[in-house]
């Protein structure tokens, strides 16, 4: 038996940097509390989500690692509460600017660094002006607890990326993210469909995932985002086993034997059975067409 305790949150945003931090520090210390081991905060937490509209002066929220208020200040709070805290932040590196997951162990250290790989654009969502595509290739991360994997938000609805942080050994999968309504249509609700989609990445790896949202409404000059929250816990069979209201602050804390999942994973037999000699058509953008091929 290996019981690891992991956690969901979701909060308001806001542009007060300082504030956002406080905030969620409360919602560490609370999951901490209840015996959180692995704790998990939404996407772009230290401000609202700017992504909105392209302004190039918030080019100038991004920081180094070394730089950001959110990393220095929670490698205090692992260390002092012996837990694991994966830290999103806007990173700037050279002349780049990555949306970035620092990755803190249970001792405030720096296990390193995933850069989003994915990078939405549209309506409310315009994040290829601010981001350029992650070039860390997907990780996996040693913790004290457990070997756990983290995509980014819009990495969410690819299942290559959850398969493989599976095949690299991932023991939980962790998805911070912002996400909820579409500025240019009110009729389109993805609620359902983004739970459903990383509820499958669970099932498909029989690893669980957590998933963590924010909450409110956020507004940018003639736009306007409700973010739906719905955070949630997915077992290894890809069943809700905690979830979040859409409105309300909130930490969900649940308890995995990771013995227990990984028998249940090996006794499915998917990584068994997979035919890696069939698969080539996942290395083109058509189906058919190898990169520099004919």
């Amino acid at each position: 038996m290996r019981n690891v305790t992991v956690a969901a949150t979701q909060m308001i945003g806001g542009w007060n940097v300082d504030e956002n931090i406080a905030r969620g520090e409360k919602l560490v210390r609370q999951a901490a509390s209840q015996g959180a081991q692995i704790i998990l905060l939404q996407e772009l937490f230290e401000r609202n989500y700017f992504c909105q509209k392209q302004k190039e002066a918030y080019l100038d929220f991004a920081t180094t690692v070394e730089e950001n208020p959110a990393i220095r200040h929670f490698q205090a709070i692992a260390k002092e509460l012996a837990v694991v805290l994966p830290i999103s932040f806007y990173e700037k590196a050279g002349n780049c600017f990555y949306n970035s997951i620092a990755v803190l162990d249970a001792d405030g250290s720096l296990l390193g660094v995933y850069r989003k790989s994915h990078i939405p654009d549209g309506p409310g969502y315009s994040e290829k002006f601010y981001f350029t595509p992650g070039d860390s290739g997907f990780k996996v991360w040693q913790t004290r607890y457990a070997k756990i994997g983290i995509g980014i938000c819009w990495d969410q609805w690819f299942p290559e990326c959850a398969r493989s942080m599976a095949l690299m050994g991932a023991e939980l999968l962790f998805y911070p993210t912002a996400i909820g309504s579409e500025p240019h249509d009110a009729s389109v609700n993805s609620r359902d469909h983004w739970q459903r989609t990383q509820q499958g990445h669970a099932a498909a790896n029989l690893v669980p995932l957590i998933a963590s949202n924010r909450i409110g409404v956020e507004t940018e000059d003639d736009f306007a985002i409700t973010f739906y929250g719905s955070s949630f816990i997915a077992n290894e069979y890809g069943a809700k086993v905690q979830e979040a209201d859409e409105n309300s602050e909130t930490v969900l804390v649940h308890t995995f034997d990771l013995d227990e999942v990984a028998q249940n994973r090996r006794g499915w037999g998917v990584f068994r059975d997979r035919r890696i000699d069939l698969y080539q058509p996942l290395l083109t953008k058509d189906g058919f067409t190898q990169q520099g091929g004919n």
